[in-house]
């Protein structure tokens, strides 16, 4: 079998780890570039990798403007096949720990079954404490997500190839927070920061964050809980209990050195709805968070004036619109898609909501 190193950077799971990282980028010149001389790039990639001469590249950076600014750091091709490749060996290691309620990034879970797990606790408990941690990702301790990392990781050459990539992402300075013992340098002193948008990120937010998530269920005891990258919420039928687990979530994400956003934890009535990765959750149904609504109707009006000059495919608006119509059926809006859609000359699209629930 060999070390984890050696499967790591064994030629199948290198080829593996193409194919996983060109999903959805098939027509990126890049990417073909890379595909054309497939067999080359990958040798090359072995090489640098066995012999520890392989140094991350520098990042693509660009803003995207949904719900608010998000700076997106890409990393190039040959980049996103390592962290594919490192994944595909050290994920199992993880998987079997992680909760079944940590519903990021996840084979078999993501946003849609998080939020049917929600709207399950929202029907069996009355309260709900929903949290959000203050700028997660530039917040993320370099040194505390390795400490975490070798717990289960042993090969110092799979450990090696972490640390490049972690030490890598460092350059997105994280907030200037104290938290005990520090010391006066401290937030100047630690290297932290994951760069949004890289595979390994979204790997590591979930590894970073497996403290919280068995203390919260282990010992909080928590009987209804759901996150989904860093936000997070828990049920229970006493507002009293959980303002005290409020204030023990808070110590423990202290302990990780990150901290729940002030102005968007609170505990509320369930009947009262919960937003909730993009959803308005009550106990007996779901809506489109408002803001959602008002972000796809500025675009819808973007589409049409865009069709209508000529500036962009009719197709391209078909499957993003199609997007959106997805998204939207998995919440009560027969009559909100009637309405957004009637507005726009894409009848094509609106026969192709299928049978939604009203």
């Amino acid at each position: 079998m060999g070390t984890m190193f050696d499967r790591l950077t064994a030629f199948p799971n290198l080829l593996r780890a193409a194919h996983l990282a060109q999903r959805g980028k098939r027509r990126r010149p890049n990417v073909s570039d890379f595909f054309l001389n497939l067999e080359p790039e990958l040798v090359d990639v072995q090489s640098a990798l066995r012999t520890r001469t392989y140094q991350p590249g520098p990042f693509r950076t660009f803003v995207i403007r949904d719900k608010k600014p998000r700076v997106i750091s890409a990393a190039p091709f040959r980049d996103r096949v390592v962290h594919h490749a490192l994944c595909q060996v050290i994920e199992p290691l993880f998987e079997r720990r992680f909760l079944y309620d940590s519903y990021a990034c996840r084979k078999g879970k993501g946003t849609h079954a998080a939020v049917e797990r929600a709207s399950s606790y929202a029907r069996r408990y009355r309260y709900v404490l929903k949290c959000d941690l203050a700028q997660f990702f530039p917040s993320i301790d370099h040194q505390v997500l390795l400490d975490l990392l070798t717990v289960r990781v042993k090969d110092p050459d799979v450990l090696w190839l972490i640390a490049q990539i972690v030490r890598h992402g460092g350059s997105e300075r994280g907030p200037v927070w104290y938290f005990p013992e520090d010391d006066l340098f401290a937030p100047w002193a630690r290297s932290r920061g994951l760069p949004i948008g890289n595979q390994t990120s979204q790997f590591f937010g979930n590894v970073y964050l497996d403290p919280l998530d068995h203390f919260v269920k282990e010992s909080l005891r928590c009987p209804g809980y759901v996150r989904y990258v860093d936000d997070f919420l828990l049920f229970a039928s006493s507002k009293r209990w959980l303002h005290e687990a409020h204030a023990a979530v808070e110590d423990c994400c202290a302990s990780l050195r990150v901290r729940l956003h002030a102005r968007k934890c609170f505990v509320a009535p369930v009947s009262s709805g919960c937003t909730f990765l993009g959803y308005r959750i009550f106990p007996g149904y779901r809506r489109l968070d408002a803001g959602n609504v008002k972000r796809a109707r500025r675009r819808f009006r973007r589409y049409d004036q865009e069709v209508r000059n000529g500036t962009r495919q009719i197709e391209q608006v078909r499957a993003c619109v199609q997007s959106w119509v997805a998204h939207a059926q998995h919440a009560n809006t027969y009559r909100l898609r009637e309405q957004m859609l009637a507005d726009f000359p894409w009848w094509f699209i609106r026969g192709k909501g299928g049978e939604s629930r009203r």
